[in-house]
């Protein structure tokens, strides 16, 4: 497979697992479970109802899916860290601007998406009171997963960004041109 395939097929598959990530994200903004009190009037007790759990469902998935297309980067260009070296120069330095930056919007938006799942799937259970006023029932706060959707193609976006300066830092061309500087230099007759 050619270099320029390569590289397109990773944007493809970084921008699908985002978007899907995204798309799971503001699934749960819209789905977010909501109780209202219910009073037994038998019992004289009063609890908390919730609507449908699938919020939860779609912030763990936005999670995993998320975590895939950092991971499938990660493991391409291997972290940065390990493999072949970056060539000195502005593509390097983006690279890492671009690295660092994908690795706090990403941290962001898996934050945002557990705590909202977790938040979420809390259910206040059962509250004995009898003549309770202003019994309230615990639920997730409007825009947790919207944040975290947000975060999501910041993410995507600088990853498209670290992954270009990646691999022009690490390309052949990009090397022939610091081999070529570094020959001049050593060619000045100093001995």
């Amino acid at each position: 497979m050619g270099e320029g395939k390569g590289l397109t097929l990773v944007h493809l598959l970084v921008v699908v697992l985002s978007l899907v990530a995204f798309g799971f994200a503001v699934a749960a903004e819209r789905r977010r479970s909501t109780g209202h009190v219910f009073e037994d009037t038998v019992t004289n007790s009063s609890y908390c109802v919730y609507n449908s759990d699938v919020a939860t469902g779609y912030g763990v998935g936005a999670f995993l899916f998320l975590l895939s297309s950092q991971s499938l980067l990660m493991g391409v260009t291997r972290c940065m860290c390990f493999g072949r070296p970056l060539i000195p120069g502005s593509d390097r330095a983006w690279s890492i601007i671009y690295f660092m930056s994908s690795w706090l919007t990403f941290l962001v938006a898996q934050t945002c998406l557990i705590a909202g799942a977790k938040t979420n799937a809390y259910h206040t259970r059962y509250r004995e009171a009898i003549y309770a006023q202003n019994l309230s029932c615990a639920a997730l706060r409007k825009g947790v997963f919207i944040a975290g959707a947000v975060f999501v193609v910041a993410t995507m976006i600088l990853n498209i960004y670290y992954y270009v300066y990646f691999s022009k830092a690490t390309s052949g061309e990009a090397a022939k041109k610091a081999n070529r500087a570094s020959s001049a230099i050593g060619m000045t007759g100093y001995a």
